[in-house]
């Protein structure tokens, strides 16, 4: 059988505190009392406000495509093989390819 002794953590911390050495935290008021904030700060936050309110341009704000649906569904094995190939020929995603694969279809409908 192996032995577990060895796992076994040992007390390294030592006793805890009694009560008395401990902290008074837990009876102090829990709210903060409130200092005055300094003119730079105030100039800063407002700022910040400016800031946060112009839209900011980043890769994924680049890249967004307004597709918020989420489509999943069970195909073959060609058929993934064959979407992909076009999607990547093409340079674009699986869901352009299907989105004009439908356009084409309502369009032969027609």
């Amino acid at each position: 059988m192996a032995d577990l002794t060895k796992l076994k953590r040992r007390n390294t911390l030592g006793a805890p505190p009694t009560p008395e050495e401990a902290s008074r935290n837990l009876t102090a008021p829990e709210i903060a009392p409130v200092h005055p904030r300094p003119a730079n700060v105030l100039k800063l936050s407002k700022l910040r406000k400016v800031i946060h309110h112009q839209r900011r341009i980043d890769g994924r704000s680049l890249r967004r495509t307004g597709r918020t649906v989420q489509f999943a569904t069970r195909v073959s094995l060609d058929f993934d093989d064959r979407l992909r190939h076009i999607a990547q020929r093409d340079g674009m995603k699986l869901v352009e390819v299907l989105e004009r694969a439908l356009e084409a279809y309502e369009a032969a409908r027609k």
